[in-house]
This record gives C-alpha cells, sequence and structure tokens, in this order.
C-alpha cells in the first residue's frame, strides 16, 4: 500500500526526536540539575499528607515545571502529560528520571486520562498537575485538578519556586529554565481540600487555588530576596570587621 503523502515524513520527524532528541534533553537535564543549589520551605507538608497511603495532587504552574520535575525525580509520582506527538518526547524524558505517566489532556483523551487519575489518587499515588496547562491561560486553574481533587477527596498542594538566573523561553508561559548553579527556592503550601459534592461546585473555587499557588511564588519569592539580602550584609559587615590580628 502506497503511504500517504506527507505521513511518512511526520513519522520520521518523530522518530528523529525521539531517537535523538530525548537522549541528549535527559544528559542535559541531568548535567544542569546537577548544579542546582536548593533551598527548600515546608517539605514536610508531602509526608504528613502522605501518610497512612493517602492521595495527594501537588499543583505548580506549568512554566516552572522543569527544575520543579527534576527536583521531585524519584518518587514514583504520577504526570499527565498530552497525547499529542510532543507528550511523547516529555513522557520518555521524566519517565527516565522517575515518574509515571498518564496520557491526556482537556482536548484529546480528557476523559480516559481523568478516570485514570482518579485509579491513581484512589489508589494511594501522589500526582502532579500543572492546572493552567497544556496551553494555558497562563496562571488559570482549569477544572481537571479541582474534580479530581474533589472527586477523591484528596488536597491539594501548591509548589513554587524562585531562580535567581534563569533562561525563559517565548512561550505563553515563560518556561523557566534555570541557568548553571543557579540558586533556587523552593515552598511548598499548605494541603487545601475542595469543597462541595458536584464538579460545578469544585469548578467554582478555581480562583481559591490560584491565589495559593501564587501565594507559593511570592512566598519563594520574598525568601530568596531576603536570603540575598542577608548574604550581602554578611559580607558587609566582614569587609568592615578590622583583622584581629593587627
Amino acid at each position: 500500500m502506497t503511504e500517504p503523502k506527507g505521513e511518512g515524513a511526520v513519522a520520521r520527524k518523530v522518530d528523529w526526536r525521539v531517537r535523538i532528541g530525548v537522549p541528549f534533553g535527559i544528559l542535559v537535564l541531568k548535567i544542569l540539575g546537577a548544579t542546582w543549589r536548593w533551598r527548600v520551605q515546608n517539605e514536610d507538608v508531602v509526608r504528613h499528607s502522605t501518610e497512612g497511603g493517602k492521595g495527594l495532587i501537588l499543583g505548580l504552574w506549568h512554566g516552572q515545571l522543569l527544575p520543579l520535575a527534576w527536583y521531585m525525580r524519584g518518587r514514583g509520582i504520577v504526570v499527565l502529560v498530552s497525547s499529542s506527538r510532543d507528550g511523547e518526547v516529555i513522557t520518555r524524558v521524566i519517565e527516565s528520571v522517575g515518574y509515571r505517566t498518564v496520557r491526556g489532556s482537556s482536548t484529546r483523551g480528557g476523559r480516559e486520562a481523568l478516570v485514570s487519575l482518579l485509579r491513581e489518587l484512589r489508589a494511594g499515588s501522589t500526582i502532579a498537575i500543572t492546572p493552567d496547562g497544556p496551553r494555558g491561560p497562563v496562571r488559570q486553574y482549569q477544572a481537571g485538578a479541582l474534580v479530581a481533587a474533589q472527586r477523591t477527596g484528596v488536597p491539594i498542594v501548591p509548589y513554587a519556586l524562585h531562580v535567581d538566573r534563569a533562561w525563559r523561553l517565548k512561550g505563553w508561559d515563560s518556561f523557566t529554565i534555570p541557568k548553571p548553579f543557579a540558586r533556587i527556592q523552593l515552598v511548598f503550601g499548605e494541603p487545601k481540600f475542595v469543597e462541595g459534592d458536584s464538579s460545578a461546585t469544585a469548578i467554582e473555587q478555581a480562583g481559591v487555588f490560584e491565589q495559593d499557588l501564587d501565594a507559593a511564588v511570592a512566598t519563594a519569592e520574598r525568601l530568596a530576596v531576603e536570603r540575598l539580602a542577608a548574604a550581602r550584609g554578611a559580607i558587609a559587615n566582614a569587609s568592615e570587621t578590622p583583622d584581629a590580628r593587627a
């Protein structure tokens, strides 16, 4: 049978990206990630929230996905990944650093993905969701995480970071890639349950959860600024202190 015009070229392009792009991306991520320097606040909330085999949803903005995914690697966390061709590349990268994946999105395979997420949460899994992904609007909660939390009775913990030096891609979410040896302040917020007994009620609470996640971003930035100011103050004091041997 004759191959439809154009489909072979697309398949070859995808195969090239998977065969070469994925191993290269993993190598670059591991090299970069090994240089990042972390300060973390309130991480114990994750352990407390999952005691006794309880499920948990971690909410993060899509633009901060890369460094947050690196920090939480190797814990068997479940991640929702788009069922697109790009999603195949992302799946292979994040599975290589210890994540499990559920494929789907709000536009492709959404119903099946939600069913899989509910099953994972009821089994006690921790799930990481970018509520503004995969295409925005930026920093606006979509229905998925809220409905999943409401139907399973698990809390959502916001987590966010501030990076002192980073590349930010020119996309809808200003995707953040910390530069080598970047200092990163990570903050976990407090767990919050979605109230009510219907999906409509859950979705109405989007603004509250947006505020929680934005507050985590603001806290991370404030702590990073305070840390920098303290370091500069210490350097200034040291330069003003006379040498004890003089």
